[in-house]
């Protein structure tokens, strides 16, 4: 039996195992009602991704749930918020049951590790895309922003540079290393939320790397009116990375390739000792890769060398 857009959503969407007692009403009417207490501050991010442009055809549905969900908790990881709620718009070209049960596994099971609930959203038929909007919740006054950077701050990344990257060049054939760590960048990326919780109050600048690090560094270096270097021999690479790098030569992939999804942030030298025990104490993979400065644009300093940096990534239309 087909199923209709009500019979979707109350079987894939409704059985989660995340209920928030700050949520008032969620799936079942045409708006959700949060309570949020005063001494806090409501962080809102939203995402899409369209087949075709964000993952490949015949991506795993779950893989591909997993991921939806990823992506935005990132961008609240990057504002230092604990995650609380989500959306889901789902535009499908057909009713797959399998597909459906597939994707709201992967999408669920992220979301109860990070105790996130699903409050609505909307499904329509069309080309399959998925929009996500997330909400999490920060004290009030200590949001991480991209705009408090200074020169002589220290510049961090969390886990490897350029993995997904690679694992999208394995996928679509165009080189010949084998890296099934890579794949798992790619379609299955870790959002720093613990990490995010941790930078409050230490970080003075942070940003979530999806259009490649050089570009999403470089929009720090906008909102703050500074520059920075860059330290090759520093950058968190994994051994496939190193290998495409030493077979191709192509040592800017790492710098511009997209959907790595960590964290870049920056910190005053007077809150690194704090920063390096707090994190290293937790387990978190990071690495200091660079310095900001007062000097306009974005340098790569590699083998005694200084090389400038294009700071442009990703951009929808930038063609058109």
């Amino acid at each position: 039996m087909a199923l209709g857009e009500f019979d979707l959503i109350r079987r894939f969407f409704t059985v989660q195992a995340v209920k928030h007692r700050s949520t008032i009403l969620g799936i079942g009417d045409d708006c959700a009602l949060l309570r949020c207490e005063s001494d806090q501050e409501l962080v809102i991010t939203v995402d899409t991704l369209v087949e075709g442009v964000h993952f490949l055809h015949d991506v795993d549905p779950e893989s591909l749930g997993h991921k939806a969900l990823a992506v935005n908790l990132s961008d609240l990881a990057a504002m230092g918020a604990e995650p609380k709620w989500v959306t889901l718009a789902l535009t499908l070209p057909h009713c797959d049951a399998d597909w459906l049960q597939s994707f709201a596994k992967g999408f669920f099971t992220l979301a109860k590790r990070y105790e996130v609930e699903l409050i609505g959203g909307d499904t329509t038929r069309g080309p399959l895309t998925i929009t996500v909007q997330a909400l999490g919740l920060t004290p009030r006054n200590h949001a991480l922003r991209r705009s408090g950077a200074c020169p002589g701050d220290l510049v961090y990344l969390t886990g490897e540079l350029g993995a997904a990257g690679l694992g999208l060049k394995i996928r679509l054939g165009q080189t010949g290393i084998e890296d099934q760590g890579a794949f798992a960048h790619l379609e299955r990326p870790e959002p720093r939320v613990d990490i995010g919780l941790k930078l409050r109050g230490l970080a003075s600048s942070c940003i979530d790397v999806s259009d490649g690090l050089a570009a999403d560094l470089g929009h720090i270096l906008e909102a703050c009116d500074v520059g920075a270097t860059l330290y090759w021999e520093r950058l968190p690479l994994s051994d496939g990375v190193h290998r495409y790098v030493a077979e191709t030569d192509d040592w800017s992939m790492p710098l511009s390739a997209g959907d790595d999804y960590e964290l870049c942030f920056t910190v005053p030298p007077t809150s690194r000792e704090e920063l390096e025990r707090n994190l290293t104490a937790g387990g978190f993979p990071f690495a200091l890769i660079g310095q900001i400065e007062s000097q306009a644009g974005l340098r790569l300093s590699k083998e005694g060398r200084s090389i400038e940096l294009s700071q442009n990534g990703y951009q929808h239309f930038s063609s058109d």
